[in-house]
């Protein structure tokens, strides 16, 4: 057995019901069987569910994206730590690819939950002993937790996906200048020049962005927006208005978190300027919401390093979402 790999026998590797194509693919990198779960609902709306194989004194991996309906797949995930804890598994790693709670990072309303703590406590409450996610909303959200946490950066991803592509006149884009910090070391890694919008939130499904702050973006036909998370489209649609009318020509949308909630996907593919959109599978999306435009890459084998390395008791801070 090679020295890097994981005993089949000393691990459990488990999905909940948001991301099973994710899970199978990070089981399949480690060369691991991914166990069944049993889920079910009772008449009264009250999930059941059961683990299909014995977690007792192994190191137990649950997958589950916080993904639409984010609050069943929230309480699955909850009950499945519960689970592995009182059958006595020696260690629980909640793997979550998108945690979407990760949008309420800070108290900006008076009387308002910052939701990504509660949660974060809700993971250790029920057995967690270390999560794992990728691309946070917000740095401080690591913060929150109280037991070890691996933010992963799906920027290597996308890198391999550039690799060989002509992306000279290409500038880098991010919507607003709380993701500009990511962007920058995106655009560093690509040796291009960034920008960001001054993005205003009026509501859930509607942003303003007044300007653009940074590098001139006036004599660049292409661009690259780069975001960590799309749900409606609209920050990304006002984003290409004000580049359109800065003379680009040319758009590549890429975000890590493809949510693209009430009819996002449509209103983006529908601009012509915007040639194509990339995101990951962190969030699932059906065979028939799929479109031309649209690209889908696995992060399967950076979780899997993760797990492997974390395993091993060997480092994984080059794959951290803040490293260089």
């Amino acid at each position: 057995m090679p020295a890097n790999s994981i005993p089949a026998d000393e691990v459990r590797i488990f999905s909940g019901s948001s991301n099973k194509p994710l899970a199978q693919s990070i089981a399949n990198e480690l060369g691991i069987q991914l166990e069944n779960t049993v889920v079910k609902k009772f008449s009264n709306d009250n999930l059941y569910l059961q683990l299909g194989a014995s977690v007792r004194y192994r190191r137990v991996y649950i997958v589950q994206s916080l993904t639409p309906p984010v609050n069943d797949n929230l309480m699955e995930l909850l009950m499945m730590l519960d689970i592995a804890r009182d059958a006595s598994a020696s260690e629980i790693h909640a793997i979550i690819p998108y945690y979407s709670f990760g949008r309420s990072d800070k108290k900006d309303a008076p009387r308002i939950s910052i939701t990504a703590r509660l949660v974060a406590d809700l993971l250790k409450t029920s057995g967690a002993t270390h999560v794992m996610s990728m691309m946070f909303h917000s740095p401080q959200v690591h913060g929150f937790f109280r037991i070890p946490t691996d933010p992963l950066s799906s920027r290597p991803v996308f890198q391999k996906y550039l690799e060989g592509r002509d992306l000279s006149g290409t500038i880098i884009v991010s919507p607003d200048m709380g993701q500009a910090k990511s962007a920058a070391r995106f655009a560093k890694s690509l040796n291009l020049p960034v920008a960001a919008g001054n993005k205003e939130r009026v509501s859930d499904t509607k942003v303003q962005i007044s300007g653009l702050v940074g590098n001139q973006v006036k004599g660049h036909k292409r661009a690259l927006i780069y975001d960590d998370e799309i749900a409606t489209g609209g920050s990304i649609a006002e984003l290409t208005r004000l580049l359109i009318d800065e003379g680009v020509e040319d758009i590549l949308v890429m975000c890590t978190h493809g949510v693209f909630t009430h009819g996002g996907l449509e209103k983006l593919t529908a601009i012509p300027q915007i040639k194509e959109i990339v995101t990951t599978d962190t969030v699932g999306i059906p065979a028939e919401r799929r479109h031309p435009k649209l690209t889908t890459l696995s992060v399967a084998q950076v979780f899997a390093d993760s797990i492997r390395r974390n395993f091993n008791r060997e480092s994984i801070g080059d794959l951290f979402v803040y490293g260089e």
